[in-house]
């Protein structure tokens, strides 16, 4: 049996609602699983600061992703505030097990129309949308918050080091801009194993810096 490819997501990513608009020619190669994680999380696991937490790149992350969606034609709009708290929409699609209609509207809601994300007329939408509407209830529960946490770290383990990510036999695709070349490697995965590709997966490091 083929192993699915895992894309791991924050609800706080404006890329990863672009990149899911961009899952269908992975889906036509190789079944896909969306699994919520926490971006906090993985920044702290690799010792990184996100680009809101970096002023200048924080306006110019918010003006590329504006940007990046309007080339794409997809509808998107910010949310009041960025970064927001993520973990009650992400615990709420962990108790959905990462249902692409709950997930597909909560980046809707939240990325194409700008709503807060911790509303809880949106968290209730969401739960309609993955048919479970009483779930919302259960986003406080322990086991979903462990369950989050659990799917956080096995992402680090497996080398994920931002959002949106694709995870495919082991192959990190990190970003919209990636999804292209993830396409390409499942069409062709033996291009990744040759020439130039082969190189640079095992190119020395000439220089550390001192921090």
């Amino acid at each position: 049996m083929t192993k699915p490819a895992i894309w791991y997501f924050d609800i706080l990513s404006p890329f990863a609602h672009l990149a899911l608009t961009r899952l269908e020619p992975i889906r036509a190669l190789r079944p896909v699983v969306l699994r919520p994680i926490v971006f906090g999380g993985v920044l702290k696991a690799w010792g990184q600061l996100g680009p809101a937490e970096i002023a200048p790149k924080r306006v110019h992350t918010y003006r590329l992703a504006t940007h990046v969606a309007a080339a794409m034609g997809v509808p998107f709009r910010f949310p009041p505030s960025l970064p927001f708290n993520p973990l009650a929409m992400l615990r709420l699609l962990t108790v959905l097990e990462g249902d692409e209609a709950a997930v597909r509207e909560a980046f809707r809601l939240v990325w194409g129309e700008g709503r807060d994300a911790n509303d809880p007329q949106v968290l209730g939408l969401v739960a309609i949308a993955g048919e479970q509407p009483g779930a919302v209830e259960a986003i406080g529960y322990q086991n979903v918050k462990d369950s989050l946490r659990q799917a956080t770290e096995e992402a680090v383990a497996a080398g994920i080091f931002g959002v949106p990510s694709l995870l495919i036999d082991g192959e990190i695709f990190w970003g919209v801009d990636a999804m292209a070349m993830a396409r390409d490697y499942l069409a062709a995965p033996g291009d990744f194993l040759n020439g130039e590709m082969a190189r640079v997966s095992t190119l020395p490091v000439g220089l550390q810096r001192q921090l």
